[in-house]
Formats: C-alpha cells, sequence, structure tokens
C-alpha cells in the first residue's frame, strides 16, 4: 500500500504502542491490556497494516472513491488526530457496558469484540443479542465517514489451523456485511481472516484462548 498512508500508520504505531491504553466497558476507566501487549509483538493493529501493506490493490484510487462519497473530496489533513478523538470519544460513549473494549493506537483506533458475546462456538452468525452493539458501532463511522474500516476475525489455536482460518474470515465477513446493511460505504470496509496466527494472550490456558478468540474492527485515518 502506498506511503500515503500505510507507512505514516506504521510510523505511528512504532511511536505509539508504549502507551497504548484500553477503556473497560464495565469499570469506566483506561488501562493498559494484554491486547496492547500483543499489538506489541505484531498483532492487532499491527497484523492490520501489515496486510494492508501486501494488498495488490490501488488504495489511492478507493481512498478517493470514499473521500468523494464523504463530500467534498479532501482529505482529514493535519486535524487527524483531533478527528479520531472525536470519533474515540463517542465509541466509548456508545459501547460502556457493551463488553467491546475501545483501544488507542496513535491515530488508530481498534474495538476488540471478544466471542463469546459475538458468536457461538464454531459459528460464524452473529448473536441476537449482538447487533444492537454493532447498531452503534454503525452509527459512529458513518459519521466520521473518513476513516478505512478493517474488520479482522482472529480465533484461538484449538482445531485445524485451516478450520480456524476460514471461521476466523467468515465471522468477520458476518461483521462485515452488517455493517455494509447499516449504510457503511462497501468501499470502506476491508475483511480479513487471521485464523489463530495473531494471538494477544497464552493459548495454553482457557483464559488466554478466550481472549484470542474475537474479531477487531480497526479505524484507520484517510489522510492527503
Amino acid at each position: 500500500m502506498k506511503a500515503s498512508l500505510v507507512s505514516l500508520f506504521s510510523l505511528a504505531i512504532v511511536i505509539a504502542l508504549p502507551s497504548c491504553t484500553t477503556f473497560d466497558p464495565y469499570t469506566g476507566e483506561q488501562k493498559t491490556t494484554k491486547t496492547a501487549i500483543g499489538a506489541s509483538i505484531g498483532a492487532g493493529v499491527g497484523a492490520v497494516v501489515a496486510y494492508l501493506d501486501n494488498k495488490d490493490e490501488d488504495s489511492r484510487k478507493r481512498n478517493k472513491r470514499i473521500l468523494a462519497a464523504a463530500g467534498g473530496g479532501a482529505a482529514i489533513g493535519g486535524g487527524i488526530g483531533y478527528y479520531m478523538d472525536a470519533q474515540e470519544a463517542k465509541l466509548r460513549q456508545q459501547l460502556r457496558g457493551s463488553g467491546v473494549s475501545v483501544e488507542r493506537v496513535g491515530d488508530n483506533i481498534n474495538l476488540i469484540m471478544p466471542g463469546n458475546i459475538t458468536f457461538a462456538t464454531n459459528s460464524a452468525d452473529i448473536n441476537g443479542s449482538f447487533y444492537s452493539v454493532l447498531d452503534s458501532v454503525a452509527l459512529v463511522i458513518e459519521e466520521y465517514d473518513k476513516t478505512l474500516v478493517v474488520v479482522a476475525g482472529h480465533t484461538d489455536s484449538d482445531g485445524a489451523a485451516t478450520f480456524n482460518e476460514i471461521l476466523s474470515e467468515r465471522r468477520a465477513q458476518s461483521v462485515s456485511g452488517y455493517l455494509a446493511s447499516q449504510s457503511i460505504l462497501p468501499d470502506r470496509l476491508e475483511t480479513i481472516g487471521f485464523g489463530e496466527r495473531q494471538p494477544i494472550a497464552d493459548n495454553d490456558s482457557a483464559a488466554g484462548k478466550q481472549l484470542n478468540r474475537r474479531v477487531e474492527i480497526t479505524l484507520l485515518p484517510i489522510s492527503g
């Protein structure tokens, strides 16, 4: 992917990782998380940026389509931090008490959705109770429409790697498809299944496996 997007974010991730924090949806407090630790060794946002960097698609053309749909066609420019701050604040407000964590890494926002509240075991069908949470996410990202939305599925290491890869991709596609049905521009949506390749915790424990079973929505601002 071109330097207009990925190179900038790669640098931002390197600088920002030590201060990566997450909002606890139950207590209302910010805290350093296992996800932040995982991101520092290549998981989370770092894996998403690496994935985008290796895509053959002409990102500049896609970004122009997104900006044109957003109105005016202008990139965020020097106000990226403020733009993402405002979006982050709304997401934190909307997702309080939902079980979804909001992680900020530089100018990027990562929403971590635990598998136990999103999907049934071995299923890619979204839990009925989770649609309202996705509706809240869609409302915010529709308003802040100068961002690329990457939906990534992850699993623990139980079962065959091929099965996990397919399951994680199907789950990501389910979430991405629902967001598209809620008026999110399809050009903004990227979908990837990482399977078991990007753990954020130890797969040797039940607690670690639970953390690894997740869907993440990463919001990347489109700059000039």
